[in-house]
């Protein structure tokens, strides 16, 4: 199969020197691109800014936004025959974005506007292709997860918490779209592929 797999963060500038992200290390996508290609899969890394380097030799399509991040997937998703959607893409950026650095002086209020939904992009444009999202959870995670399923139209979804942000291993449940939950207990990240119904 030819995958694409979304990775890492991203980051939503408010001024040349500043932006809005998140903890995400990019470990998730990179041990699933591992994993695939040693299963003999070709994989293109779509992936956000991160200080680790992918762990092989992989096509990678570096970006920096949620909005290049949608550019780029949309753009090879018709070359692919299935989708990891694990990027950990910011819900939000600022409303404008300032052309200079931003002095301290009193109080700062930052509008910010919704970002895309990528995997709900996937979703509507996937046909028959697989697609597997990923939901990162603190409360009513089934609940939520469950959701994301159905409104993102995705084969199945990744439900994991906090704890496994940069971590080698994590506990996992599967959400089926068919309702089936699979709870996987604590595998390594690169385990969980052979997993994924795709």
């Amino acid at each position: 199969m030819k995958l694409l797999i979304t990775a890492g963060p991203t980051r939503e500038p408010i001024d040349p020197v500043r932006y809005l992200s998140n903890r995400s290390s990019g470990r998730m996508g990179f041990a699933l691109a591992a994993a695939a290609t040693a299963a003999g899969h070709d994989v293109l890394l779509v992936l956000g800014p991160t200080e680790l380097q992918p762990p092989v030799d992989l096509d990678v399509v570096g970006v920096e936004t949620a909005e290049d991040m949608l550019a780029a997937v949309l753009e090879y998703l018709p070359t692919v025959d299935a989708a990891i959607c694990a990027a950990a893409v910011s819900d939000y950026r600022p409303a404008h974005s300032a052309d200079k650095k931003i002095k301290r002086g009193g109080l700062a209020t930052l509008e910010l506007v919704e970002n895309p939904d990528i995997a709900a992009a996937v979703g509507e444009r996937r046909g028959d292709k697989p697609l597997i999202i990923f939901a990162l959870e603190t409360d009513h995670a089934l609940e939520n997860a469950r959701g994301k399923v159905e409104r993102k139209n995705a084969t199945a979804c990744v439900l994991n918490s906090p704890d496994a942000i940069g971590a080698s291993s994590a506990r996992f449940t599967i959400v089926h779209r068919d309702g089936r939950t699979e709870e996987l207990g604590e595998i390594d990240k690169s385990a969980l592929f052979g997993k994924l119904p795709l």
